[in-house]
């Protein structure tokens, strides 16, 4: 599940996946903004100022998404409507179709615009957790 960290938008998904009793297993980014942004320091040791600092954070968090992204049979970027810079969302739908992997994408209509080159190149485009949920749903139907 990619996407932003300020909202409680991955809960929602697992609930709803488990109420359908989907066999899914959901992983993320760290959703821990201040454990993500300090990682670097707490494996390297404290650094000269804060672009060594969101460096070494941003090294070690890399290399967490491309393992959990590389791992992942399909993956739900969301891009949500508040007031965040969604750069991490846009790189992780983007690695996700450079590594051929299948994309769910989630944008609010604000950002259609932004998100014309990308939106095509997903797998599908939905306008809801709940349209995500019906194609997960699709997806995992035994009877089809």
């Amino acid at each position: 599940m990619a996407g932003e960290i300020h909202t409680q938008w991955r809960e929602e998904l697992k609930e709803k996946a488990a109420a359908l009793d989907l066999p899914i297993e959901f992983v993320s980014p760290m959703q821990d903004h201040d454990c993500s942004d300090s990682v670097g320091e707490q494996v390297l040791g404290t650094q000269p100022n804060a672009i060594f600092r969101d460096e070494a954070a941003s090294k070690i968090n890399n290399l967490r998404t491309q393992i959990l992204l590389g791992k992942s049979d399909l993956i739900i970027a969301l891009f949500g409507e508040n007031k965040y810079r969604q750069w991490n969302t846009a790189m992780d739908a983007n690695t996700a179709i450079a590594l051929n992997k299948p994309l769910i994408i989630i944008p609010p209509e604000a950002l259609h615009h932004p998100l014309k080159e990308l939106s095509p190149k997903a797998n599908v485009t939905v306008e809801t957790i709940d349209q995500a949920i019906k194609v997960l749903s699709y997806i995992f139907d035994t009877n089809a």
